[in-house]
């Protein structure tokens, strides 16, 4: 089922169109909420409040448009919330084993075990680098790297100047890059 048929039913009150979202869009809602919380559970939090949102304010949603984008802004914004009140940093010898069963999802299936070991670590190094920023940016950096969205398109959803995520992105890319670039010397 496309998601305007799901859409349409979801706008009826048929709860099989929301079926239909969930599990076409779950994985990587829990994805982009991990990415910006770091813990699993808040990630799964964060998505299942999306779908409810979703679901309470698909009347608002204009069909002209594309669904994803509008969706991802409530995960996004849902998983910003949540880091902001957690306000503690989680080291990555601290997740559970479900965390790492996430961050093994973004890996391709079939590499050669050398591959894999030099992929993990570079995910690894990588996710270490995005820990270490503040929300605000792990949030622009999800929404540009992990959703694809402009620049402008970031500024819309979360409601700040381009000027804003444009400082937001560059300082994370600055950051990333002197922390990417130390952990290979």
């Amino acid at each position: 089922m496309e998601d305007r048929t799901a859409i349409s039913q979801l706008k009826q009150g048929n709860l099989n169109g929301l079926e239909t979202l969930v599990n076409r869009y779950q994985v990587k809602a829990v994805h982009a909420a991990y990415l910006i919380t770091r813990e699993r559970a808040s990630a799964e939090d964060a998505a299942q409040s999306a779908f409810v949102k979703a679901a309470e304010r698909i009347h608002q949603f204009d069909e002209e448009r594309a669904f994803p984008p509008w969706f991802f802004r409530i995960v996004v914004n849902d998983a910003l919330k949540l880091a902001r009140r957690m306000k503690r940093q989680t080291s990555l010898d601290d997740l559970d084993e479900d965390a790492a069963t996430l961050s093994a999802l973004l890996v391709d299936s079939a590499p050669q075990p050398e591959q894999t070991l030099e992929a993990k670590q570079i995910r690894e190094h990588i996710m270490q680098a995005i820990q270490s920023l503040p929300p605000e940016q792990r949030a622009v950096v999800v929404m540009r790297y992990y959703l694809d969205m402009s620049e402008a398109d970031m500024s819309a959803k979360m409601e700040r100047p381009l000027s804003s995520i444009k400082w937001w992105l560059r300082d994370a890319r600055k950051r990333l890059g002197e922390l990417l670039a130390y952990d290979r010397s």
